[in-house]
């Protein structure tokens, strides 16, 4: 069953509190769904997507590229970051391919890590690429490839209802406020960064991941490149020891309880902040500019790293007076070797749909498309998944 609730005005969502509760409770516990639109949370979204309304395909004419011998039903699980456009992807993908059904559950990226690892799905999703060590332990017989697929931005979302100007957080005091050293949001050091806003005396409620998380390992790895004191306080990872804060699953949870915590603060996926109307800070970056999170500030991030070969870019603190501080890629786990001939075609005609006309709709809902040559990268990496389909992603 596909639910989506378009929660566009956060007033709306007081009175809808305790069923939310109740959904993110049972979210890890709900049984995946055979549709090809299945929710991005197993549960429920708890909050809008930024793919949560209904849009029409970007083409309805039947695929005759891909020829299959019968149906397939294909399953993944992974990443909540890019959970709406993948669902997006795979409604619009099934119109012209309607013999390809795909299941994608939105479970966070150490989930998805887990379940590609263990074979319980046909691919994964991660924000973060695969260590070595990860790698290591997938089956010789199966092995993987990582897919970059999109990038976006990861904001920090606020709930300051009186607050009519944009939130101006420089980094030494964005890092305090996670660390739990900034407790109340007219600190002064907030309000030297402000001095014209009508801040609060109010405590600041945090609100972070309770599941493994690849926006988190990449939210905290930025943390950890811009202050000494949280590297050796906190780290990096998909999971880490919270100083302060309330915890909420996935990037659906946190934008959920943002949206009903007045004084609260989180980190989410710019695509679910734009979708609910959650107010974001501009962050100080590396060069000393207060930047909000915009298509070419992303952009701009992504390109002060290329592409490896090996496709896991890592952009920490990027360099550019105009780019947004915290960027990231985010990944496909998929297979080298797939046994089902019918399904490692299917799956490689999914990733091409990805590169091209997928990329179409990624502003749309809050992502950043992939550059040129990051998807002929992308595209020769993945080519190998099925003897029998070519990816053509020609500009």
């Amino acid at each position: 069953m596909l639910f989506r609730l378009n929660l566009i005005n956060p007033n709306r969502l007081t009175t809808a509190i305790s069923a939310m509760a109740i959904a993110l409770s049972v979210a890890a516990c709900t049984s995946p769904s055979t549709n090809t639109s299945s929710s991005p949370s197993p549960g429920g979204d708890t909050a809008a997507s930024p793919g949560a309304s209904p849009v029409a395909a970007t083409g309805t004419a039947e695929n005759t590229k891909l020829a299959l011998a019968s149906d397939v039903a294909i399953t993944a699980a992974g990443a909540s970051f890019p959970a709406p456009l993948y669902q997006r992807w795979f409604q619009d993908f099934n119109k012209t391919n309607p013999k390809v059904q795909i299941n994608y559950q939105s479970v966070g990226s150490g989930a998805g890590v887990e379940q590609f690892t263990k074979g319980t799905v046909d691919f994964g999703a991660s924000d973060t690429g695969m260590k070595d060590d990860e790698i290591a332990k997938v089956p010789a017989d199966k092995g993987v490839i990582l897919l970059p697929m999109t990038a976006g931005s990861i904001v920090l979302g606020y709930n300051l209802p009186d607050l009519t100007e944009p939130l101006k957080l420089p980094r030494d005091v964005y890092t305090d406020i996670f660390a739990g050293k900034i407790t109340n949001w007219n600190d002064p050091k907030i309000a030297a960064a402000n001095p014209t806003a009508k801040l609060p005396d109010q405590a600041i409620t945090i609100v972070h991941r309770s599941d493994g998380s690849g926006t988190t390992a990449v939210f905290t790895k930025h943390l950890s490149a811009i202050s000494p004191d949280w590297k050796t306080a906190v780290g990096d990872g998909k999971t880490v020891e919270w100083p302060v804060g309330v915890g909420a699953k996935g990037n659906e949870g946190v934008t959920a309880q943002i949206l009903q915590t007045v004084g609260s603060i989180g980190y989410i996926e710019y695509g679910y902040a734009k979708n609910n109307n959650v107010k974001f800070a501009s962050l100080e970056n590396k060069a000393g500019s207060f930047v909000a999170p915009t298509d070419e500030s992303a952009s701009q991030a992504l390109a002060t790293v290329p592409m490896p070969e090996n496709l896991r870019a890592f952009i920490e603190d990027p360099e550019g007076a105009q780019s947004y501080p915290i960027v990231t890629y985010t990944w496909m786990l998929v297979p080298k070797t797939v046994a089902d001939p019918n399904k490692a075609k299917a799956i490689e005609a999914m990733v091409e749909y990805g590169l091209t006309e997928g990329q179409k709709v990624s502003s749309e809902l809050g992502y950043v498309p992939l550059p040129q040559n990051v998807k002929e990268k992308v595209a020769a990496a993945a080519d190998g998944i099925s003897p029998d389909y070519k990816i053509e992603v020609a500009q």
